[in-house]
């Protein structure tokens, strides 16, 4: 992973995040029974009851359903599977498949009439009523499979009851769109069914993380599952083709189509997901828009009448083929558009459709594999939404060599009155680009330091040193062991698991805290690393894991910083290696040679890395991407908030200081030299004014009462 600077036919750059895989072949190859590495992985854990699957989109999760939903009908006397996505065009994923000619057992097979994503009719409860009888219906009958919308489910359930799908499989697919708050229907119910122990329950996601910051599960129902993750770089690595794969951010001022104009590259496949009418990127003239955008690729010739597609002479003489999918002023031609981008006989031919303009459409569950960059204006409603815009990008498919995302951002400027506006969308652009560092890193195995090798980890030529500063890595998964000093081991089976497995959904709820990202990216001066690694994300990690011991939440707290800043300071070693004129780390390596030149310059060790800023390297790449002027309008905006200890932030800063006392055998200095040391002491200063205010007030109510 490293920092990436280059736009091939524009000269004008996009820093960004850059992974370069190993395309081992391995995530594509199939075995006897025609599943590929992620899909036997679930299979082999298809007596569960309730599975989760975590895994990128283009993995294979709607292919890894069908033969898990086929055993449990056939071999574990389940009756029906009915199966739930968020969207009737997702339900495309899961017709029919001949799963016998690739040496499976059985075929896949859903009768059209209970494919209801197919059916007519919006998923309203006003017009719902048929969809739910035509459930009632499928529940009665022999017939095994059942695909239908989140919405269709939730008025189903609601109507039928929870004991109606007894001895079913419920599967669920983007899971993320569900939530523990106790409004989400869909959350609820699911709630309801694992209540009641009558149902096998499939969850599967490529983002298993909310916009909104909500768990997807309660911590009392997550641990009923048995989680298989695929990460993103195992996908990535086990490519034929795809070997790089670059996200960055864009800054602009002025209309953004003429920025489009700068970083839309025509001989790119392309998906341009333009801003929302509300958003304050828009032009509030969405045809405009789309007008422009094609106007910047060429002349246009015409429309084709077979697939709506425009008709664009690029200045290179090629006619190119665009998509738009914003314009629904005309039905008929919307849907020739949709049916021509859908044609599974077009699916395999590159030369179909060049660029696709997007509104609402072409992101969760939307299937092309030949789109190379995904360009987005403006910052979209969540993380979770980047991410699956990301994916959009990351098919691999013959010949496609990079993918690349694009977020093109507002410019804060002194004459902009939403300045608070512009700098909001800036840090989530940045903290979407952290976030998908986190994602694409291999997992990080950390213990503390002369536990002693971990088997299926290569330590070098040299081996496991005692003492030493040992960094192992398996090949099959690409996972780095590294020890640290001072590491917290966590002693229940959850907490091992969440350091094993969710350290990403931790770093989310972590980059998603707005507070955190104004400090450690723009107020450094009033900000103490600390402050963020110790504070802010052992609060986020107390009221995540709220059921946890105080030992497992302080050691899930360390391994999450220690994830994230690792990833950093490689990043950042790689770039000062290659302004020194070493070159850039080649290969799937890049990250792993980062690693080792942090590492290898000083003892790894829990203290240092709650002292690192987690944000050091993402400022580093915003002051080469930002005017400078703009840079220190923002910082001073910042800065200008006046910051002073809340009672919550008190609590936690004399949490500390008693950890600093049983250490040290003495209290925090307010009088010290070390700023950390300085800011616990008045940490416990500031509570004991806040418990002092307090009492005076009980005293004067009472005296009042009196």
């Amino acid at each position: 992973m490293s920092e990436q600077a280059s736009n091939p036919t524009n000269a004008y750059t996009v820093p960004s995040v850059s992974i370069t895989t190993e395309r081992s072949g391995a995530s594509s190859k199939a075995n006897v029974l025609g599943m590929r590495a992620m899909q036997e992985r679930a299979y082999a854990k298809r007596g569960e009851p309730f599975l989760l699957i975590k895994s990128p989109p283009a993995s294979g999760k709607s292919r890894a359903l069908m033969f898990i939903a086929l055993d449990k009908l056939h071999n574990q006397g389940l009756q029906q599977a009915i199966i739930v996505v968020p969207e009737r065009s997702i339900g495309g994923s899961f017709s029919d498949e001949p799963l016998s000619q690739y040496g499976f057992y059985w075929d896949w097979q859903v009768a059209p009439q209970w494919n209801l994503c197919n059916a007519p009719g919006v998923d309203e409860p006003r017009v719902a009523k048929s969809k739910v009888e035509a459930v009632r219906k499928f529940l009665q009958s022999a017939d095994k499979v059942l695909v239908c919308t989140h919405a269709t489910f939730r008025f189903a359930v609601e109507e039928l009851g929870i004991d109606a799908f007894d001895g079913r499989l419920i599967a669920i697919d983007e899971f993320h769109h569900v939530s523990s708050n106790p409004d989400n229907k869909l959350g609820s119910q699911l709630g309801a069914l694992m209540a009641r122990d009558k149902v096998h329950l499939v969850a599967m996601t490529g983002s298993y993380f909310r916009g909104d910051s909500e768990a997807v599960l309660a911590p009392a129902d997550e641990a009923k599952f048995e989680t298989i993750t695929y990460t993103y770089y195992e996908q990535l690595n086990g490519y034929r083709w795809l070997k790089s794969l670059d996200i960055g951010y864009f800054f602009y001022t002025g209309p953004y189509v003429d920025a489009v104009a700068k970083v839309l590259d025509p001989a790119l496949k392309t998906i341009v997901h333009i801003p929302n009418v509300n958003a304050r990127e828009s032009l509030k003239d969405k045809e405009r828009e789309v007008n422009e955008i094609m106007g910047a690729l060429g002349d246009w010739q015409g429309v084709d009448p077979v697939t709506g597609f425009h008709l664009i002479k690029a200045k290179d003489g090629r006619t190119l083929k665009v998509a738009d999918l914003v314009d629904d002023s005309d039905t008929a031609r919307r849907s020739r558009v949709l049916t021509a981008l859908k044609d599974p006989v077009q699916k395999e031919n590159r030369e179909h459709v060049d660029i696709i303009i997007a509104l609402g459409m072409a992101k969760e569950g939307f299937d092309w594999i030949w789109c190379e960059h995904a360009l987005t204006i403006g910052y979209r409603s969540s993380l979770t939404e980047i991410v699956q815009i990301i994916g959009r990008a990351t098919r691999d498919a013959e010949g496609k060599e990079r993918a690349r995302f694009t977020n093109l951002i507002a410019e804060p400027t002194a004459e902009q009155t939403a300045v608070a506006e512009a700098v909001n969308d800036m840090l989530k652009a940045i903290s979407a680009s952290l976030l998908m560092e986190q994602v694409l890193a291999p997992r990080y195995e950390f213990t503390p330091k002369n536990t002693g090798p971990k088997e299926g980890f290569d330590y070098g030529e040299e081996g496991y040193k005692e003492n030493g500063h040992n960094i192992g890595v398996n090949k099959d998964t690409g996972q780095i062991h590294m020890e640290v000093n001072g590491l917290v081991t966590p002693q229940s089976a959850e907490a091992t698991r969440i350091c094993k497995e969710d350290l990403n959904e931790v770093v989310t709820s972590f980059l998603q805290d707005k507070t955190v990202l104004e400090r450690g990216l723009f107020d450094t001066e009033n900000t103490l690393p600390e402050e963020l690694t110790q504070l802010r994300m052992g609060k986020i990690v107390r009221e995540r894991y709220p059921d946890l011991s105080d030992a497992d939440q302080e050691a899930i707290r360390q391994h999450a910083v220690a994830a994230m800043n690792i990833t950093q300071q490689a990043k950042l070693a790689l770039a000062q290696a290659d302004a020194g004129g070493s070159g850039t780390a080649q290969g799937n390596t890049a990250l792993l040679d980062g690693v080792r030149k942090f590492v290898n310059v000083r003892d790894l060790d829990i203290d240092l890395i709650d002292r690192i800023n987690p944000f050091d390297a993402a400022y580093a790449v915003l002051a080469k991407a930002m005017d400078e002027k703009s840079l220190r309008q923002v910082q001073a905006s910042i800065a200008a908030k006046k910051v002073s200890i809340s009672e919550e932030e008190a609590r936690e800063l004399a949490r500390r200081a008693l950890q600093f006392k049983n250490e040290r055998g003495r209290l925090p200095d307010i009088n010290s030299a070390d700023a950390w040391e300085k800011r616990m002491a008045e940490g416990v200063a500031a509570l004991a004014r806040y418990r002092a205010q307090a009492k005076a007030a009980q005293a004067q109510g009472e005296a009042g009462n009196g």
